[in-house]
């Protein structure tokens, strides 16, 4: 899928070939749910902005000024939708980032340079769980997503330094025991399975046709 450029797909989406538009979303599935897990801590509520962020991208995909930069593009709604829907949820319950941080602060009893193999995952997302949200959503894109500076200064819409300033700290948060494992592929582990659905989803509802060719 990553072989065909995302310019070249979109072209083709608006020239009528619509089932192309499943290419973009399994390209981006991962990256998005990641970054949802990094924000909402809920994976059904995660799945559910994707799938509004995927058809609110489609239906405005003749808007996007450089098609080349879809990714960068989906990724700002994506952060933008996620960041409200934890506001919706605060208001609703009360709970304020703070208090979140402490809960999973204190539901972490086990030491974690003891936990092993299938375990580093968990432990490392509680890690990151207990960043505050502005630094944790730096090191999910550059690290974890592989995004550059330029890339998440467009997305976030911070400056350069910010950029710079956040993902060190929270490095330096995370370095001494978990440097070697935040970019296991078992943290906020997205499966094919949930890939498909989140796609079928989609165009379920977008009315078009799946299992695209190029």
């Amino acid at each position: 899928m990553g072989e065909f450029p995302d310019a070249e797909v979109i072209r083709k989406v608006l020239a009528g070939q619509k089932n192309l538009f499943e290419l973009l979303l399994r390209k981006y599935n991962q990256r998005l749910y990641r970054i949802g897990m990094s924000i909402v801590h809920d994976s059904m509520e995660v799945e559910d902005i994707m799938q509004t962020v995927y058809i609110k991208a489609y239906e405005n995909l003749s808007t996007l000024i450089n098609p080349a930069f879809f990714g960068t593009w989906v990724t700002k709604i994506f952060i933008h939708e996620s960041l409200l829907q934890l506001k919706r949820k605060q208001r609703m319950t009360g709970i304020t980032e703070n208090n979140i941080t402490n809960t999973t602060i204190n539901t972490m009893r086990t030491p974690i340079h003891i936990v092993m193999n299938k375990e580093l995952g968990k432990a490392l997302e509680d890690a990151l769980l207990q960043l505050p949200e502005k630094y944790r959503i730096v090191f999910v894109l550059r690290e974890m997503e592989g995004m550059n500076v330029a890339e998440t200064v467009e997305t976030l819409g911070i400056t350069e330094a910010n950029v710079k300033v956040r993902l060190n700290r929270s490095k330096a948060f995370l370095r001494d025991q978990l440097s070697s494992y935040y970019k296991n592929n078992q943290v906020f582990h997205f499966h094919l399975t949930r890939c498909d659905r989140i796609v079928n989803n989609v165009f379920n509802q977008l009315g078009l046709r799946g299992k695209c060719g190029m």
